[in-house]
């Protein structure tokens, strides 16, 4: 849309309006001065930017004259405006052809009076005329100068005069601009609605675009904040966890040096007991008479027998084994989850036992395992997890066959150790701790065939699980009389027990012992089952 009184690139009153694609107007000359986007690569040669909104907009194939005039920056501009040429549409007119009504340029006015046709005309200036504003001026066809704009041509969407209606717009559909203004100018007014309508809108998402970064930028404080607050709290949570450790340290000290010196005290007046008793000894042995010796010996023999019973501890009654734990859950500090202990206990492999039903024996291609439980120095167990354990099985007599193990911390001191072997034989069981053997280790484990499922049945004899049938058989040897080779309940070789039919097996979950059968005790121990 048209800026007001003056050119917005050269700021000077409007020479020749154009109006460009995005509304926006610039005087004639301006434009052409504006360098093509094309000259650089960007774009077409026939495009410009506008140097109001930066749009790319494209010119006509005519170029900056075939631009639609902005008559209506030249009404509006009132004093301050100087109307272009009308003839040529690139000087600023300085006169007005009275009989015409057209503004003219120094050129075109010369031009203007030489021709016989206008020559008679009355020119006059354009500061004289007493209405030089552009509203209620007369627009001239820029092909017919001399002829008003009155018609539109409906097929080419323009105000054409009347010699464009026989020439270049002949046989078109047209119709005096009063009659067409209201069908067009209502469309326009439609237009204008709707576009009104989307600006509402547009204001809208605008303004809930300003809110919501109100509102973010307010959230944005309020979370740093709580960051803020949070962090001081976690700190101010960490210095006490801290003086909580160092007091909780300090106390582990003093109750060690103090138990350290009892020890030593203890230690010290027993050896001076000693170091007394040995010295009156040594000088009643060597410097006493045999009297002397014989009448003392008694309460020196007791009192050094007393000396020797006494009980001591040949280590330290306490250790160093104590360590901090940066991973330990430490419980809450002031609101705060809080890591990090001081332990003291310290793992001794020595002291840790292994255990379990299957910890030398194991079957093939069967998942079995046994428990590892780590004590500390004093043989107490450990009540945590997050050792370093590191178990090897590996066959004895073929070296390249190992088993990968696998160690499940359970968190309380024990560690469950599971296993599929895969392939029958001796194997050496090798478990670690902090890279030190555990007591009973290594070990050997006995890894049997796979465990072999009865092909019979579990009955009380053949008698009775074939239903008679004289060619049923069993393995436990027992037989009938009258031709049945099965066993019998108070015949001979019948065990007297229910076993099974395919090895004589008296327990129903063991495993099977039986070889393979042969084809006629198949066929009969399969007839057995099948009944």
């Amino acid at each position: 849309m048209s800026s007001g009184p003056r050119c917005p690139v050269c700021a000077e009153a409007w020479v020749s309006p154009r109006l460009l694609p995005c509304l926006h107007s610039l005087c004639a000359p301006c434009l052409r001065r504006l360098g093509p986007l094309g000259e650089s690569g960007r774009a077409a040669a026939r495009s410009v930017l506008c140097p109001v909104c930066d749009a790319e907009v494209a010119l006509p194939p005519g170029g900056v004259g075939q631009l639609t005039p902005d008559y209506l920056a030249l009404s509006r501009g009132g004093a301050a405006v100087a109307a272009g040429c009308d003839l040529c549409a690139d000087g600023a007119a300085a006169r007005r052809c009275v009989t015409c009504g057209v503004d003219l340029c120094l050129f075109c006015c010369q031009a203007h009076r030489r021709q016989k046709k206008t020559a008679s005309h009355t020119v006059t200036e354009l500061e004289n005329t007493k209405d030089c504003s552009q509203a209620g001026k007369p627009l001239f066809c820029p092909s017919h100068p001399t002829e008003e704009l009155r018609l539109f041509c409906e097929q080419c969407d323009q105000p054409v005069c009347q010699d464009c209606v026989v020439d270049r717009h002949r046989q078109h559909p047209y119709d005096f601009t009063g009659n067409v203004i209201h069908r067009h100018g209502d469309a326009l007014w439609e237009l204008l609605k709707s576009t009104q309508e989307r600006m509402g809108t547009l204001e809208g998402v605008l303004g809930q675009i300003d809110d919501m970064g109100s509102a973010v930028r307010s959230r944005t404080e309020a979370v740093a904040t709580e960051i803020c607050l949070f962090a001081s709290g976690y700190m101010k949570a960490i210095e006490e966890h801290r003086d909580r450790l160092l007091k909780q340290l300090e106390d582990l000290k003093v109750q060690k040096e103090n138990l350290l010196h009892l020890q030593k005290a203890q230690l010290q007046q027993l050896l001076v007991d000693m170091r007394t008793g040995v010295e009156f000894t040594e000088r009643l042995l060597m410097s006493g008479s045999d009297l002397e010796i014989l009448i003392t010996k008694g309460v020196v023999a007791s009192r050094l027998a007393k000396l020797n019973s006494v009980a001591y501890n040949t280590n330290p009654s306490v250790d160093d084994g104590f360590q901090f734990s940066p991973q330990e859950r430490a419980g809450q500090c002031c609101g705060y989850e809080v890591f990090g202990a001081i332990l003291n206990k310290v793992v001794d492999p020595a002291r840790c036992t292994l255990y379990g039903e299957d910890l030398h024996s194991a079957r093939q291609n069967q998942l079995t395992g046994f428990t590892l439980l780590c004590n500390d120095t004093t043989g107490e167990r450990m009540g945590q997890g997050g050792e370093a354990v590191h178990v090897t099985i590996t066959h004895k007599d073929k070296k390249d066959c190992a088993v990968k193990p696998t160690a499940c911390d359970n968190g309380d001191g024990t560690y469950h150790i599971s296993y599929s072997p895969e392939e029958p034989g001796l194997y050496a069981v090798c478990v670690y701790v902090k890279g030190q053997h555990v007591q009973g280790s290594p070990f050997t484990l006995m890894v049997k065939n796979k465990f072999r499922e009865h092909q019979g049945v579990f009955h009380c004899c053949t008698f009775c699980s074939s239903g008679g049938q004289k060619a049923a058989r069993c393995a436990c040897g027992g037989t009938m009389p009258g031709g049945y080779q099965g066993c019998g309940h108070g015949h001979k070789g019948h065990p007297g027990r229910p076993h099974w039919s395919c090895c004589g097996q008296m327990k129903e979950s063991s495993e099977c012992l039986g070889g393979p059968p042969s084809d006629t005790l198949q066929r009969s121990l399969l007839r057995t089952v099948a009944l």
